[in-house]
């Protein structure tokens, strides 16, 4: 038996193991990098279909950093269409939009996996919810 198991957290508090997992399915998404972008969606979805049915805390937070990754893959393949439907003249735009998404990406992540490491519940600014 773990920790968890022998002395649960107060009422209203999450465990350590909890806050660890749930930074895991924030930060998982940063596999991506390694991964040619697979990574962005695999990495929550693998922890939140892992722990959805013993850690809530960790579930939400990892559902959240999946949709959170679903829509930015949406922006990437719009943006895509714009460069190929403009014949590359979309570029001027483009480019600078997708270097901005990816900053934004990096540091919403981290500071995500952060917050749940300290136990709060952090959610993603412009966010579709698609997985409830």
């Amino acid at each position: 038996m773990n920790d968890y198991q022998n002395n649960p957290p107060p009422v209203g508090e999450v465990s350590s193991e909890e806050r660890q997992w749930a930074m895991f399915g924030h930060l998982s998404a940063l596999s991506g990098v390694v991964t040619g972008g697979v990574g962005n969606i695999v990495g929550p979805l693998v922890i939140w279909l892992v722990k959805k049915d013993t850690m809530s805390f960790a579930s939400e937070q990892a559902k959240e950093a999946l949709n959170f990754n679903i829509t930015l893959l949406i922006i990437g393949l719009a943006l895509t269409v714009l460069s190929v439907v403009t014949l590359g003249l979309g570029l001027i735009l483009v480019i600078p939009l997708a270097i901005a998404l990816g900053v934004a990406w990096l540091v919403l992540t981290i500071m995500a996996g952060i917050k749940a490491n300290e136990g709060v519940a952090y959610r993603y600014p412009f966010t579709l919810r698609l997985i409830k």
